[in-house]
């Protein structure tokens, strides 16, 4: 089967490589060629909350890998404005509060899609209508808020909801939250990692039956272990191990995956039933949409980039072209 190559919008690394430690032409370029092999034709390179430097570097980075690499679609800065309360692995001391300096230097990133995901309980509308205005695509994630901020914050300008039902909060009798939010508001698009460890197989099947497909994003939220990686890395001084496919901090905090992207079209298929097409959108013409990228991926259609990847029946992926290029460069 051939389809659209996957496009994964939240990446944090593969192949051994973490974004944060690495965040270099070279880096973007392992970590490209690691996921290439699951047939991710396109993807953000995603920094985790961390110093204003590494931000800077990220930015200068996959400015210049743009350049050099067509995977390269733009960065994800994933922080540091987000919500303590539900930093996750994100490292505190790092979180911090948006500051006008900090919109001036993501408006002027000039490195294809910037998204950033931030906590819309601790960032005002006003700040999120100017990025907006600036292309940002702007993500609501790690956060408490209430259904009425998630809201307010869609209507200034915000995109779309960080990996959900992970680190924001959920509904109640009166109170439906982020994730209520996520999936009541009908044009806003959801990032979702469907590997059965970040969210439990009934919450798949409530979500794909109480909104659109045609919003959501299925992604990795991948570390270095993904895509043949070691077992074991170090995030900011903290120790992560795999044990039995998942990712976590000492204390037990999930801290990201080793998710590719075949495997998560494979496990929305598997568990939640919904069509093959449906599935496939979600990891290509979806996020190409989100990215405003619709025009050119996610289709396999005259006038579109041959980013394609060839499936077996049971959805391994044979081989990846990126722009028609092989893996094998030919």
């Amino acid at each position: 089967m051939l389809a659209p190559g996957y496009i994964d919008v939240q990446v944090n690394g593969g192949g051994g490589v973490l974004f944060n430690e690495d965040p270099t032409p070279e880096g973007i370029a392992r970590i490209a060629a690691a996921h290439r092999k699951h047939g991710t034709v396109g993807l953000l390179p995603t920094l985790v909350t961390d110093a204003p430097q590494v931000m800077a570097a990220a930015i200068a980075g996959t400015r210049e890998a743009r350049q050099l690499n067509p995977a390269t679609l733009g960065v994800h800065l994933e922080g540091p404005f987000l919500d303590p309360a539900r930093k996750g692995a994100h490292e505190l001391r790092y979180i911090r509060d948006l500051k006008p300096d900090d919109i001036a230097t993501i408006a002027a990133a000039n490195c294809g899609a910037v998204m950033l995901t931030l906590a819309p309980n601790r960032v005002d509308g006003a700040s999120i209508a100017e990025l907006a205005r600036h292309g940002v695509l702007i993500s609501l994630g790690h956060s408490n808020a209430s259904y009425a901020e998630a809201s307010a914050a869609v209507k200034a300008g915000a995109h779309a909801f960080t990996h959900l039902f992970n680190a924001m909060s959920a509904p109640a009798g009166r109170e439906p939250g982020m994730v209520g939010a996520a999936l009541d508001l009908d044009e806003a698009f959801v990032g979702i990692i469907a590997d059965g460890h970040h969210v439990h197989e009934a919450n798949l099947r409530i979500a794909f039956a109480a909104k659109r497909h045609d919003r959501f994003m299925l992604i990795t939220d991948a570390m270095p272990p993904a895509a043949g990686g070691p077992d074991q890395f170090d995030l900011q001084g903290r120790r992560v191990t795999c044990a039995e496919g998942s990712l976590r901090l000492e204390d037990g905090t999930l801290a990201g995956s080793v998710l590719t992207m075949d495997e998560a079209v494979r496990f929305a298929v598997e568990v939640t039933e919904i069509e093959l097409g449906d599935a496939l959108a979600m990891a290509s013409r979806v996020p190409a949409t989100f990215l405003r990228r619709e025009s050119e991926l996610g289709r396999i259609a005259p006038g579109y980039l041959a980013s394609l990847v060839h499936l077996d029946d049971d959805l391994h992926v044979l081989e990846t072209w990126i722009e028609g290029r092989s893996s094998s460069g030919s």
